[in-house]
């Protein structure tokens, strides 16, 4: 019986992640790059101010149960930044080649305004809670701004069991496997870990969450960033061939060498859009949920933290895993996956040093997608039962990890999981192309220092800017 499920959530899995709907991602992403009239390249100055340069700037002070936009941006990348970015860059590679990485640079830079788009709209149809707390997404950017309710539920629906299976379950047991394997830990007691941590965070609430993703996230990147320079540093000589390798298997097919099976130029295009798409949620529909919480002067200052999310994950921590792995010749191991990385790393450090570089990377991103993605299952959660029953039943995201903890072998669970995460981002892409011109309009009152666009209006009255109303 459990194999006849399995079979036809393959079934549904390849259907819903068929050709069409990397097309439509990939479509969203290029139709608002060319709206926005390449913003992430001629707006790059307004960008890197209002993220990098409000760093500098100095702190925000928020009010209870809010985020600063870095707080949100940091608790949106915890829950991007993660396995996608070495197993997933790994995969790519195993399967699409070198040219795979091309294919990802380019949705990399045309996804960098599909996330500003989903983000921007997200704040702006957001709500405030009798508590005080912003909340929002797609769902409350469908309902609020299309009326489409049973399409704001459909996309809770799957988010919540994205959640539960992705982040919740998957992420620790991958940990468990991992340490298990690595270091002879016993599974349940790295899970039971994982689960601990992350309640003592998440129960914290809103400031807490986004406190320890404003510490840890950093830390961990810049941790795995340094592993990853340092391997591609001792290998420099082999920089300008690696380089070439990926722009020319991008357009033509690699014969098999090494280990490595010949790969089509159609499976190196998918590859690197999957794995990209995957890696920074893109038009996924998630980020928005966290962005929502952020206390910013105008949804579109808050949306372009999308784009430097998408370029800081995939240009830069996907980009090193792949130069990593490539300038190595990691590749003519036969390995994939997670294992392909542990082989470029052991190749500069002792085997016991990458394999805690890799182990210390695998359970700090999995943690950081568990604590992150808490947001993601409390905003779905509420917004199909409300949010008094949420504080006798949050305890069941905690749960998942630590009872699969014991089965060796998960993989076919991603498949539950990647269904939910095409019943999201289906809905969520047919509402930002839906809400197109409400996009444009909140880019140019914000650019143009108009300000028609007033918080206030959005916590009492819904959504509104002088001159039009929110869904025109």
């Amino acid at each position: 019986m459990i194999d006849l499920v399995l079979e036809v959530l393959a079934v549904v899995d390849s259907f819903l992640w068929g050709p069409w709907t990397m097309a439509f991602l990939a479509g969203v992403a290029v139709y608002f790059t060319l709206r926005s009239g390449f913003f992430q390249v001629t707006g790059l100055r307004y960008i890197l101010s209002q993220t990098l340069g409000r760093l500098a700037r100095g702190r925000h002070r928020v009010a209870a149960q809010r985020m600063t936009p870095f707080q949100a941006a940091a608790t949106s990348l915890a829950g991007t930044v993660g396995m996608g970015n070495m197993a997933g860059v790994a995969t790519a590679l195993s399967v699409g080649g070198a040219g795979a990485i091309f294919w990802m640079w380019v949705l990399a830079f045309f996804g960098m305004m599909s996330k500003t788009v989903e983000i921007t709209l997200g704040v702006y149809y957001r709500e405030r809670g009798p508590d005080g707390q912003y909340r929002g997404g797609p769902q409350a950017t469908i309902q609020r701004g299309l009326g489409w309710t049973p399409l704001a539920m459909l996309f809770s629906a799957g988010m919540l069991i994205n959640a539960v299976f992705s982040a919740s379950m998957l992420q620790s047991h991958t940990v468990g496997r991992a340490l298990l394997a690595s270091y002879d830990f016993n599974p349940y007691v790295v899970t039971g870990v994982m689960a601990i941590l992350t309640a003592l965070v998440v129960l914290g609430g809103l400031r807490r969450i986004g406190r320890f993703s404003q510490a840890l996230v950093p830390f961990m990147t810049i941790a795995y960033i340094l592993g990853a320079l340092i391997v591609i540093a001792a290998n420099a000589a082999e920089l300008p061939a690696v380089l070439q390798s990926i722009v020319t298997h991008a357009f033509s097919p690699v014969a098999g060498a090494g280990g490595v099976a010949g790969v089509a130029v159609s499976e190196a295009i998918k590859q690197g859009m999957a794995r990209g798409m995957l890696s920074n949620e893109a038009g996924m529909g998630s980020a928005p949920m966290v962005h929502a919480t952020a206390e910013t002067e105008h949804p579109f200052q808050q949306g372009v933290w999308g784009a430097f999310e998408v370029f800081f994950d995939t240009i830069v921590i996907c980009s090193l895993t792949a130069l990593a792995i490539l300038s190595t010749g990691a590749m003519a191991s036969g390995a994939s996956g997670i294992e392909l990385l542990l082989v470029a790393f052991s190749e500069v450090f002792s085997p016991p040093v990458a394999s805690l570089i890799v182990s210390g990377a695998i359970a700090t991103f999995c943690l950081s997608t568990q604590i992150g993605f808490f947001v993601y299952f409390e905003t779905s959660f509420v917004t199909l039962v409300g949010e008094a029953p949420f504080k006798y039943v949050r305890w069941i995201y905690f749960l998942p990890g630590v009872a699969m903890a014991g089965v060796a072998d998960v993989d076919r669970m991603w498949l539950v999981a990647n269904i939910a995460v095409a019943v999201t981002a289906i809905p969520n892409l047919l509402a930002m192309l839906s809400l197109g011109g409400v996009f444009t309009r909140l880019m140019r009152d914000e650019l143009s220092g108009e300000r028609a666009f007033t918080p206030a209006r959005v916590d009492e009255s819904g959504p509104t800017m002088r001159g039009y109303g929110a869904t025109s």
